[in-house]
């Protein structure tokens, strides 16, 4: 029978280098991470002279149940007619985040959050509501309206079989 014996490594012979890694490329996670905040930030209204509705969905709001600790879950819908500011989005995300870790009941959360909103972008009207998952066989939503005094909502155009009517 023949044998084959492999080849044996040169132990003294300098060990291969790998090419270093890209500088631009990181492990994912390993930069600076965001981190939540209660800090809205607002940018100029691009048409302040109309009346027009600007919606958001939110589908990752999370908070905990301020009597059993456990993470309550909802989406959060919001509707409002700018004035002079709109709330930009990753500042959104950083203040819907903040929640996450502290216990709220879901009607005080859905109302300190259409609370924070407004006094940050005073809107000529602003509606959240906040649609919590099943807890205990239940479904909760709440919604909540704020209206700048003396704002009222231009009449609607049916425009008969219109999509988007």
């Amino acid at each position: 029978m023949l044998s084959r014996k492999s080849p044996k490594k040169d132990l003294t012979a300098p060990a291969r280098r790998r090419p270093a890694a890209s500088p631009r490329l990181q492990a994912l996670g390993s930069g600076p991470r965001a981190a939540p905040s209660r800090l809205l930030e607002t940018f100029p209204n691009p048409q302040p002279g109309r009346d027009y509705v600007i919606r958001m969905e939110i589908p990752e709001f999370t908070c905990l149940c301020p009597k059993t600790g456990q993470p309550d879950f909802a989406t959060l819908h919001l509707a409002y007619v700018p004035d002079e500011a709109c709330v930009e989005l990753k500042s959104l995300k950083l203040y819907v985040w903040s929640f996450r870790n502290e216990g709220r009941f879901h009607e005080a959360v859905a109302n300190e959050i259409l609370d924070d909103l407004a006094a940050a972008t005073r809107p000529r009207f602003m509606r959240l509501t906040a649609e919590f998952y099943v807890r205990g066989g239940i479904y909760t939503t709440v919604e909540a309206e704020y209206r700048r005094p003396g704002w009222r909502a231009p009449a609607r155009v049916d425009l008969g079989d219109d999509p988007g009517a």
